[in-house]
């Protein structure tokens, strides 16, 4: 378009644009609205294209010979006056009321006028043209407006009011994961078992304070005594007894008192709360590199947002800085926060909560009593001497059993006179232990702050798991460790402070060394185990493995769970052991991240390993990251992620690692729209997997590949990677990875048309996911079986299971699976006759495809919008008229289409724009098109498809043509032929509509026809 022109075109815009402004009554905003139409200017003009080559034509023709004033101005009038009668015409057949069509006719008018008079007087006489010229110009100006401008501000109109009707989708994402793990908050609390004793009063306390709180602020109480008085089991009590008044709760670890490590930091305590509380998990994963007051600031912005409106409990145990605990506190939400401290913290006075501070004072008699029941008399003066501290009182307890009384008492005065009541009840207690029982309760201070199980005491002291479980009930029974829950123990942190200076003098190094590299191996062999049972045999863990003992994949994933915590910990303090034997722990941890989806833990593990900065550790985690940010939609992040991981393998000649890491790579670059480039990787990766010991890999990049060239339309060749992809699972006992190899057979079965075969395949990788606790891959199956129906000519149940599987993403925060999902659920959508409800789900999927730079996708919701807009404007008017923007949405599909190699998209695509261009009397265009479909076509052998372009192309010939090409076309039958076809021959035969009658008589190719590939495949079934 000439800049002239383009200037005269944006008038014309800017007042349709202020048009739309005063109809929408305000609502609508003129400049975001206007900066939209310039941008789809383009687009708009190309549905004027004729009119305005045949105004250029006539322009070029009159400048050597300008007209007079006169015969411009006359001329214009005419044409302007035409114009306005277009113009109301049009509106009525769009079904605007009357008044409005006279009004935007007389827009018009106004609009030509005021265009004739700018062409009298301000045109330079080089482009001043004589009365056809400007004739032409007026009608090109009126066709751009009437079939560009508006349908472009119609549209507009429905979107804006689509996303208007429903909230955002990805925070759906975000609220689904938020109240799945506010659900299971409290089953991360410690169990409420043992004694509890003399602290009902205070309890009761707390209970009244919450009742008060008036709903605006939270209720804070700072539970503050001497370590060992209880205060941390207090403020557990009323978490659970609370627990119907909340939402979800939390235990954070402060350390702000320990001895053996340093306090945590208010960064790391608001990523703890923020992941038990439900954040979304991109946040949890990709940590800032900023400074520390920086993170603190934007990490707690979020976790205020998070939280508000929002009533949970938060326990901030074993607290001493005040700032720390006002930047803990929600104070936008109506929660209950329970802070345990030595002292009473002294909060500042504008702090937006109501404080309370409630002192938790030594047990009185009636107490102590309880906790020594078979003291008799001497129960007041044993709880004298262990201070009235329910801790120091549970140890001395138990020696009772032992001993009478009154020997207790002076025992404890011995003691406890140089080493206080808690010490002295400890140096009592352990006296009294067998050395295996002293050996492991020493040892127990290697693992931190963290909770334990059998396997655990099992490493460190060198037995079996069940004499490791016994020997932790004796400590239990002992008051020498304190259960959390199920077999899981905790040492308290007075009893571990004992026991570390006991192991630093009864223990020589080597031996303490030697007992912390068992235990990194020892579950390093154990989480293997778990996670071969899922994967089979990768390079990573091939022939590593003896004999795991899980009774089962559940128990042994359920293990996994538990120990997570742990092991974390445990690799914290991983100085001096074996590098190899921590890889491994670290590549099974890291695995069993993305498996559960557990972003948090895998961005403490990025941290950990670049803290370390060993670059197998570091190339290691990095890998694992780029795969979250992939399943996140972060595709970009990925990309550069796994680019880089490639590169770090590659320079330390690690080919293994290479190829895992392009094989991750191809895997994204698909998920991005770049074909060629996702198999060059992945062909890559495979060639360097090709030793009998890497075939467990190669089995996982031969089926990434395949679901590359179904993509291509290479069926053929995705069916025969997949059957040597999952035989080399099966080799490698792979449940995980013939899952997925089992999806990818489903998937390429619906695109040959074979649904039964299909849905075999669907439903065994449904199976095999449920096995592997994989809630990502079964959304995914479920997508697919409900696509499957789609396929199937059954659009009702799709539309169900589509909604259901669309939930699971959410759940799973997999935001290129819901994006899919959404589409395929606006095709079930668009086959049920719910076009509006289509075009919404359609334009949702478009908007995330766009967000994640997937091409491939993005080029496929617009292919369907495009189709659904125009069928949707169609039905309302009668006609294709005014196709403008479902035309643009097309030319975009087509571009992205072709830009990424994708010949079967681009092919449809031409036929869908064939159909408008005959529908608006351009049959010369729409015939080319149909002819470039065919090529495309052919370019990959589908014969289905090429029959409806050859179809298409006889609908716009004269009748005695198409009945000679119809014929020619029947009579070329071969069994990729789509059944339909014939149908809509025979119907296209008996059609008396005048004019191109294939839109009329519902002839033109359906959605379904695309759904199936006519490409030569293998005939016979895979996989099972």
């Amino acid at each position: 378009m000439r800049d002239s022109n383009r200037a005269e075109a944006e008038r014309v815009l800017a007042r349709a644009v202020e048009d739309e402004v005063q109809r929408s009554g305000g609502r609508a905003e003129a400049g975001p609205l206007l900066a939209r139409g310039r941008a789809a200017l383009d687009a708009m003009a190309a549905n004027a294209a004729e009119e305005y080559a045949a105004y250029v034509r006539a322009l070029e023709e009159a400048e050597a010979a300008p007209p007079s004033l006169g015969e411009r101005a006359g001329t214009a009038a005419l044409v302007t006056a035409a114009g306005a009668v277009a113009a109301l015409g049009a509106d009525l057949a769009l079904g605007t009321s009357l008044g409005t069509a006279l009004g935007a006719g007389a827009a018009v008018a106004v609009a030509g006028a005021a265009a004739a008079g700018a062409t009298a007087v301000h045109r330079p006489a080089a482009h001043r043209g004589d009365g056809a010229a400007e004739q032409l110009r007026l009608a090109w100006l009126t066709a751009l407006e009437v079939r560009g401008i508006r349908p472009f501000l119609e549209q507009q109109r429905v979107s804006a009011e689509a996303v208007k009707a429903t909230p955002p989708r990805p925070e759906r994402s975000a609220e689904a994961r938020r109240r799945g793990v506010l659900a299971q908050s409290f089953g991360q609390l410690p169990e409420p078992t043992g004694p509890f004793v003399g602290r009902q009063a205070e309890l009761a306390r707390i209970t009244e304070w919450v009742s008060e709180a008036d709903g605006s602020r939270p209720t804070v109480v700072v539970l503050h005594g001497a370590p060992g008085s209880g205060r941390t089991t207090l403020a557990v009590r009323a978490a659970h007894r609370l627990k119907d008044r909340f939402r979800g709760a939390c235990v954070v670890d402060l350390r702000g008192t320990g001895n053996q490590d340093p306090p945590l930091s208010t960064r790391d305590a608001l990523l703890h709360l923020l992941n038990r509380l439900g954040a979304p998990r991109e946040r949890l994963l990709f940590r800032e590199r900023t400074s520390q007051e920086q993170q603190v600031r934007r990490i707690g912005e979020l976790y205020h947002q998070h939280l508000t409106g929002l009533p949970v409990t938060v326990v901030l145990d074993d607290a001493s800085d005040a700032e720390q605990v006002r930047a803990l506190i929600p104070e936008r939400s109506d929660s209950l926060v329970l802070v345990t401290a030595p002292e009473p913290l002294n909060l500042p006075a504008d702090l937006p909560a109501r404080v309370h501070r409630l002192p938790v004072e030594p047990l009185d008699a009636a107490g102590a009593a309880e906790l020594l029941p078979s003291a008799g008399e001497a129960a007041e003066r044993i709880r004298e001497l262990c201070g009235g501290l329910p801790l120091a009182l549970r140890i001395a307890g138990p020696m009772l059993d032992r001993r009478p009384a009154d020997a207790l008492v002076r025992m404890l005065e011995r003691y406890g006179v140089t080493s206080g009541p808690v010490d002295g009840a400890l140096w009592l207690s352990y006296g009294e232990l067998d050395e295996r029982q002293r050996r492991l309760l020493r040892r127990l201070a290697l693992a931190g702050r963290a909770s334990l199980g059998p396997s655990a005491a099992a490493a460190l002291l060198e037995s079996g798991e069940q004499e490791a479980q016994r020997q932790l009930a004796e400590l239990a029974r002992a008051g020498l460790v304190d259960h959390v829950r199920g077999t899981r123990y905790r040492l308290h942190e007075a009893v571990r402070s004992f026991v570390a200076v006991r192991l630093l003098d009864e223990e020589e190094p080597p031996e303490i060394a030697a007992a912390q590299e068992r235990l990194i191996r020892d579950y390093a062999e154990l989480a293997d185990s778990v996670i071969r049972m899922v994967d089979g045999k990768p390079s990573t863990r091939a022939g590593q493995f003896g004999a795991h003992g899980f009774v089962s994949l559940d128990a042994a994933l359920t293990w996994l769970d538990d120990e997570s915590s742990f092991i974390t910990a445990t690799l914290r303090h991983a100085e001096g052991v074996n590098q190899q034997t921590v890889l491994k722990l670290l590549d099974a941890l890291c695995d069993h991240c993305l498996l559960r989806g557990d972003l948090y833990r895998l961005g403490e593990l990025t941290e950990l390993t670049q803290a370390v900065d060993h670059g197998l550790l570091v190339r290691s985690v990095q890998l694992r990251t780029g795969i979250a940010a992939r399943r996140l939609g972060e595709l970009d992040k990925a990309r550069t992620t796994l680019s880089s991981v490639v590169s770090l393998y590659q320079e330390a000649d690690h080919d293994a690692g290479a190829a895992l890491a392009l094989c991750s790579l191809g895997i994204t670059l698909h998920h991005q729209g770049n074909l060629t480039e996702a198999a060059a990787k992945l062909r890559e990766a495979i060639a360097l997997q090709s030793a009998e010991e890497l075939a467990g890999d190669r089995a996982w990049s031969l089926h990434a590949l395949a679901g590359v060239e179904r993509d291509r339309a290479d069926l053929a060749e995705a069916l025969t990677l997949l059957d040597t992809a999952l035989a080399l699972h099966r080799a490698s006992e792979s449940v995980h990875g013939e899952a997925w190899a089992h999806l990818q057979l489903g998937r390429v079965r619906l695109r040959t048309g074979e649904v039964p075969l299909a849905e075999a395949e669907l439903r065994t990788a449904l199976d095999q996911y449920g096995r592997t606790h994989d809630e990502r891959g079964a959304a995914w199956a479920l997508t697919q079986l409900a696509r499957a129906r789609l396929v199937a000519g059954d659009p009702g149940p799709a539309v169900d299971r589509l909604r259901e599987a669309l939930s699971r993403h959410r759940e799973a925060e997999d935001a290129r699976g819901e994006a899919w999902t959404r589409y395929h659920l606006g095709q079930a959508l668009e086959e049920r006759g719910d076009l509006e409800q289509a075009v919404r789900e359609l334009e949702r999927a478009r908007a995330m495809f766009s967000r994640m730079r997937d091409v491939y996708g993005l080029a496929c919701a617009r292919h369907h919008c495009g189709r659904v807009t125009r069928d949707l404007r169609a039905a309302r008017t009668g006609n294709l008229r005014n196709s403008g923007f479902a035309r643009q949405l097309l030319v975009d599909a087509r571009a992205d289409f072709r830009r990424i190699g994708v010949a079967h998209g681009e092919a449809w695509t031409c036929l869908e724009l064939a159909v408008i261009d005959a529908g608006n009397g351009r049959p010369a265009q729409a015939s080319e098109l149909c002819a470039e479909a065919a090529a495309l076509f052919a370019s990959y052998g589908d014969r289905r498809g090429a029959d409806w372009a050859r179809f298409l192309r006889c609908t716009l010939l004269p009748p005695p043509a198409a009945q000679q090409e119809l014929a020619q076309l029947l009579r070329d039958a071969h069994p990729a032929r789509d059944p339909g076809l014939e149908d809509s021959a025979e119907a296209l035969l008996l059609s008396r509509t005048p004019g191109w009658h294939a839109w009329p008589s519902a002839v033109i190719p359906p959605r379904r026809a695309r759904d199936v590939m006519g490409v030569p495949v293998d005939p016979g079934p895979s996989g099972d």
